[in-house]
């Protein structure tokens, strides 16, 4: 739909603005009261400022050619808002360019009540009591993790970040430094919300979740029962341990049920991609792995393939941020090269995301090769894939294909997609995909073709971390439509 070019812009604008500060209360009710999460196209609308909510509106213009606003979405809102919906994602914009699409003389109410009718009067909760979440760790990941888990708290009953552990550090102000670390990122930014430090109670207040910090060297040393923390889920971010004897040692803690790490894991235990192999997940699973960012990245685009034109084999280059485990200047590390300078110096690596592929997509066991090198950038990188395909791929039927998985298939959550000409790496920060296919830079001929895609190596995967917590934990939402 293209809508007639506005007399007045500034009017127009004004108008468009003041439907999206109403929308704000709404959508912040429907979450905190019903756990019903708003979204256009995949991009979730709850806690955004107005600006923010205009932007994911002018985001369908993008990729669908659709003169989508606020002007089209109010009324659908209002309509949800009407209905007696019980824990549901509810796709605003989808339903808004459907209405556009087919409801022609149909009234919005009776329209909008067809497409979300499962979530009508769906009142039963997620989960019977709350899941208490214990962050073991409090690094990149475990901050972002815990950012994720007090935005998505919702009405308070679903997954309750409960307590951090980590190493007592040197300074005297520990628990001030924590929370400093956590209220102030140089890459995504400040905190959304309020943070208030509890000396007396040993606890950081996060948007009036209160979460204790334990402080213990080891898993052996926390009774969590001791803190009012039951049948918690451990998310490990310190990789330390990849194993089951090493992660089981979370097991063996009393208040503890099951364990999720945040690192590739070893032996038997399962790696999971969200939105590809999550449904290997079983009830008396208690130790999970959600994979590698990269892993996460590659995985869904390469399943798309798969599925539309099969892979013969392939090669997977990593562009990657550098990352902590790097040195900042020149100095000795155990790794090959990576003692050098992580903001001077691309620095070639290896990768085990390639191998790792085929732990969520066993079909390509033994196809896929993988090398990497870090560049000097401190977050968002690119997976460069290199495939031999079974069926002749030209650009134009490829993209449309990667942008019809994107915004319509099951891996809505994993891929994105841009043709935007215009965007670099920092563009992608706070993206929330596994990956952003750059249709763009796509090549293709014959039987082969080379794939460019995006991913925040750290946001973004702790997106797919908590997707794979949510499931851990028995918490499914349904989409509409």
């Amino acid at each position: 739909m293209n809508r007639p070019r506005p007399d007045d812009y500034f009017k127009d604008w004004k108008a468009r603005e003041a439907l999206a500060e109403a929308m704000i209360p709404v959508i912040g009710k429907l979450n905190r009261e019903r756990n019903v999460g708003i979204y256009v196209y995949g991009r979730s609308l709850v806690s955004l400022s107005v600006i923010d909510i205009m932007k994911a509106h002018r985001f369908v213009r993008q990729v669908e050619g659709n003169e989508l606003s606020v002007f089209e979405t109010f009324p659908i809102l209002q309509e949800l808002v009407a209905l007696n919906l019980g824990p549901a994602h509810i796709d605003l914009g989808k339903i808004a360019v459907q209405y556009m699409k087919e409801g022609k003389g149909q009234a919005v109410a009776e329209f909008v009540k067809s497409r979300v009718i499962g979530a009508v009067e769906a009142v039963e909760k997620p989960l019977a009591q709350p899941q208490d979440v214990v962050l073991y760790g409090f690094g990149r990941i475990g901050r972002l993790v815990a950012r994720l888990l007090v935005e998505k708290a919702g009405s308070g009953d679903v997954l309750r970040l409960k307590a951090i552990v980590v190493r007592k550090g040197k300074a005297a102000d520990d628990l001030v430094k924590r929370a400093s670390l956590l209220r102030r990122d140089s890459v995504h930014g400040a905190f959304k919300g309020t943070i208030r430090v509890d000396e007396e109670r040993q606890a950081l207040i996060l948007n009036g979740n209160e979460v204790k910090v334990i402080y213990a060297s080891s898993p052996s040393e926390v009774d969590y029962t001791e803190y009012g923390i039951n049948n918690a889920i451990v998310v490990d971010n310190t990789g330390v341990w990849r194993d089951e004897a090493g992660l089981g040692q979370h097991l063996q803690c009393k208040g503890v049920s099951k364990v999720l790490l945040t690192a590739p894991g070893k032996g038997d235990i399962k790696n999971i991609v969200y939105g590809i192999n999550n449904g290997d997940i079983q009830a008396d699973d208690k130790i999970i792995s959600a994979a590698s960012c990269t892993t996460n990245a590659i995985t869904p685009v390469l399943k798309a393939m798969m599925d539309k034109y099969g892979v013969k084999h392939g090669h997977v280059e990593t562009v990657h941020a550098y990352t902590n485990d790097q040195n900042l200047i020149d100095n000795y590390h155990t790794g090959d090269r990576r003692g050098r300078g992580a903001a001077l110096n691309m620095v070639i690596t290896e990768t085990g995301a390639a191998k790792a592929v085929s732990k969520a997509l066993p079909e390509l066991e033994g196809k896929l090769t993988g090398n990497a090198i870090r560049v000097p950038t401190p977050n968002v990188s690119m997976a460069i894939l290199n495939l031999q395909l079974d069926k002749e791929a030209n650009k134009e039927e490829l993209n449309d294909y990667m942008r019809e998985m994107a915004l319509y298939s099951g891996l809505q959550q994993q891929i994105d997609f841009t043709n935007s000409p215009e965007v670099v790496s920092s563009d992608f920060v706070g993206s929330r995909h596994a990956c952003v296919f750059d249709s763009r830079a796509t090549i293709a001929n014959d039987k082969s073709a080379v794939l460019y895609c995006w991913y925040d190596n750290e946001f973004g995967y702790s997106c797919q971390v908590v997707r794979c917590l949510e499931d851990m934990s028995g918490v499914n939402y349904v989409m509409y439509p």
